[in-house]
């Protein structure tokens, strides 16, 4: 990569030119609107480059043992935390996220699920003999399509990438074009871990070009999407004529509900928080957050108090706790939802529409952190994904009331409960329709299964690169 600008793609070992005519497409900075660099758009003749070198390698590459991958993970952590520092500055500036957070946070994702990737293929049994003779053999798919969103550029890059080639599986990487340079971080490092060539392929693009390509292609064995529900139905329908592996992670409307018999003020507070967490642009955020109808002035109270104590600014400045949404769509997305809260007749308790006061001259993608209270679950705030710093209060009165407004909701990717004891918090937890709920705000955990019902998880697979 030459600064910001990276003008080649990497197939089967070597960065290379298009195919056909050089498209440029650029890489803007969220926080000051400039221009940072610029990718080449790919093509489908660059992802027939890349599919060939995937199926090419995958010959030989299948038949490395896991011991000789696992040195190859050994050499992808020790050269991705010497450069950890640089990957996290680009990952603030392409992204808007806030620097503290991409140093923390959103770099160090990169070698942590390299680490526990390595961890799961020590203990991984590839084969296993039943009582009843019967030899099970575990083997890798083949070659893996992955296409990664922009909310997180090495977090999805590294959870799709490290355990396709961990379990012998060859890779066509499209990152989003919104946020493409620090996958080309990514593939230097591979490049220059040793990685064999045409092991893994990264090319730049579109969706409707590079995606569709990938999804449609039939020497890709197996496709994995992380987007928007809207695409991922078409990534879907485009891998379904080839009867591919598909898996999925697309939409979430989390609910967040807040027992009576908790500090309220401490909950909301840390609720409100997590939604204006990497400015809301999470697929898990909590933005429908339901209180005791006794304590809702409290809580709301609470929720006016944090959102209001939120630094927003450049994601470069150390004192920023949330920078700006990542592109100029998104501004506008989030913009047209908050309005939406005010026509139809939610609450807006602060926040709203428009740009926070003294911000750059007014440049940069910057939403203001809002709260709407008296918001009914038949509002489109509360139907739809916001993708932005938006929290929507509701009342309910009686915890079975809170689990009915939770589960009624296409979506069901991830909920929280915040009870007094965590006996009372799983048995409210046991009656909500997510893959996951997060319960008394547990930290993270990597080595837990992350999926879903409804709206927000496709899966139609035997297994994840490995069958």
């Amino acid at each position: 990569m030459d600064g910001y600008t990276c003008l080649k793609f990497y197939i089967d070992g070597q960065w290379v030119p298009p195919a056909g005519p050089l498209e440029k497409f650029p890489v803007v900075n969220p926080s000051d609107e400039s221009v940072l660099g610029h990718i080449a758009l790919g093509s489908s003749s660059d992802v027939d480059r890349a599919v060939l070198a995937a199926q090419n390698a995958f010959k030989s590459f299948r038949k490395t043992s896991p011991e000789e991958r696992m040195q190859l993970l050994d050499r992808m952590i020790a050269i991705y935390e010497e450069r950890i520092g640089h990957i996290a500055d680009v990952i603030a500036l392409e992204m808007g996220c806030p620097i503290t957070v991409s140093r923390t946070v959103q770099a160090p994702l990169g070698s942590i699920h390299m680490k526990t990737t390595k961890e799961a293929l020590k203990n991984l049994k590839w084969s296993e003999q039943l009582k009843s003779g019967t030899l099970v053999v575990r083997e890798p798919i083949g070659v893996c399509g992955l296409i990664t969103p922009w909310n997180f550029p090495i977090n999805q890059v590294a959870c799709k990438v490290i355990p396709a080639i961990a379990t012998g599986c060859t890779v066509v990487l499209k990152p989003s074009e919104i946020t493409p340079l620090a996958a080309v971080l990514f593939a230097e490092v591979l490049h220059d871990a040793g990685v064999p060539p045409g092991v893994f392929n990264l090319v730049n693009g579109v969706g409707p070009v590079v995606g569709e390509a990938i999804s449609k292609h039939p020497g890709i064995d197996m496709v994995s999407f992380t987007g928007s529900t809207r695409a991922g139905v078409q990534v879907a329908k485009d891998a379904a004529d080839t009867v591919k592996r598909v898996t999925q992670e697309l939409g979430g409307k989390s609910a967040n509900i807040i027992a009576n018999d908790v500090d309220v003020a401490a909950a909301v507070e840390n609720g409100m928080q997590r939604v204006a967490w990497n400015s809301g642009q999470v697929c898990t955020c909590p933005a429908r957050m339901l209180i005791p109808a006794n304590r809702y002035d409290e809580a709301v109270a609470a929720a006016k108090r944090t959102a209001e104590s939120i630094v927003v600014g450049s994601a470069i400045d150390e004192k920023t706790t949330m920078g700006p949404l990542v592109s100029e769509t998104q501004y506008d997305r989030v913009q047209g939802y908050i309005q939406k809260g005010i026509d139809e007749g939610a609450t807006l308790v602060t926040g709203g529409v428009g740009k926070p006061e003294g911000i750059l001259g007014g440049k940069g993608y910057f939403p203001k952190p809002t709260v709407f209270a008296n918001v009914n679950n038949d509002m489109t705030i509360a139907r739809e994904e916001i993708f932005g710093p938006v929290l929507c209060i509701m009342k309910y009165n009686s915890i079975e009331e809170a689990i009915n407004i939770a589960n009624d909701t296409e979506y069901g990717l991830s909920n929280s409960v915040t009870a007094s004891t965590n006996e009372r918090a799983i048995a409210i937890a046991k009656e909500l329709r997510s893959g996951a709920v997060l319960v008394n705000s547990p930290d993270f955990d990597f080595n837990a299964p992350h999926g879903g019902y409804k709206r927000l998880e496709i899966i139609v697979s035997t297994g994840h690169h490995i069958k």
